[in-house]
């Protein structure tokens, strides 16, 4: 089953018969988008696993959530409705939007490289109708690339990234009365965040990060998954993978000499782990990035 067949707000637009799929693409690394257009419908969210922000692009003036019928959409607002969310929405008129889906898994991730943070210990903070004009830039630029075309999904994938940072960095909260139980201590989930970014380029195995926390393999990968939300395996390929975005993005290093940077044990491994995430080869996504959005 897909990724989006497993997505609740994915799939209850798809049940209405009043709303229309215009395009949708699953991008890799956790992350998927869809273009909706809709029509004097009802939906509602309940128990969403995935983290959904969402942007009107046209109309929308007549769409509100059930429970505060005087807050109104319109074109450029922002909706961000976090996983476990649940919402009923009422649409008169048009309306047309996009959709970026995040999953639990993508957002811990993010939680831990960009914020330095246990996912554990944060949310996403639900906004109805949010005003972010850089935000909305970018799912206009999001909308109008070919999904369906390699080179543009790796440039949406590459934008999606940003989107997700941003709504991080701007829509993030501690949980409130949080008690964490297990896991790895704060300065030695730092530890080995600072080790496994200092040698991606080498072959870690889980025996040497066990033994940095002094702890058993098994035990070890339990905690981890507890503190970093994914096990180590996919941590690692995910930390190796973006590393490989960032030198695709900003060196002009060939494609084999990324590989080893990042740890892959040649050209042909890197590129076939890049295109099972991403849907495309390094080099399309390298000349991906030199298009105008």
């Amino acid at each position: 089953m897909s990724q989006l067949e497993q997505n609740q707000v994915f799939q209850s637009l798809a049940s209405s018969p009043h709303a229309r799929l215009e395009h949708s693409a699953e991008l890799g690394d956790g992350l998927a988008a869809a273009l909706w257009s809709n029509h004097h419908d009802a939906r509602d969210y309940t128990g969403t696993a995935w983290h959904t922000l969402s942007c009107y692009l046209d109309g929308g003036t007549g769409t509100f959530r059930r429970e505060r019928p005087h807050a109104k959409g319109a074109p450029d607002k922002l909706c961000v409705l976090p996983a476990g969310h649940e919402s009923a929405w009422v649409i008169n008129g048009d309306i047309r939007l996009a959709h970026l889906y995040v999953s639990p898994e993508r957002f811990a991730q993010s939680a831990v490289t960009l914020l330095d943070r246990e996912p554990r210990e944060l949310q996403l903070n639900e906004a109805t109708f949010l005003d972010d004009p850089q935000q909305a830039r970018r799912f206009r630029q999001l909308s109008r690339l070919d999904w369906s075309e390699p080179g543009e999904r790796l440039l949406t994938s590459s934008l999606a990234h940003a989107m997700l940072e941003h709504a991080l960095l701007t829509q993030v909260g501690r949980r409130p009365e949080l008690r964490l139980k297990g896991g790895l201590a704060p300065r030695l989930r730092r530890r080995l965040v600072d080790y496994i970014e200092a040698h991606l380029d080498d072959a870690i195995s889980l025996g040497q990060l066990a033994g940095i926390a002094a702890l058993s393999e098994y035990h070890f990968a339990r905690m981890f998954r507890e503190s970093f939300g994914l096990p180590p395996h996919r941590y690692l390929l995910a930390r190796r993978l973006q590393r490989a975005r960032e030198l695709l993005r900003d060196s002009p290093l060939a494609l084999g000499d990324i590989a080893l940077a990042c740890g892959f044990a040649s050209a042909s491994h890197f590129s076939n782990r890049f295109r099972a995430e991403f849907g495309g080869t390094p080099g399309q996504y390298r000349q991906a990035l030199n298009r105008p959005l």
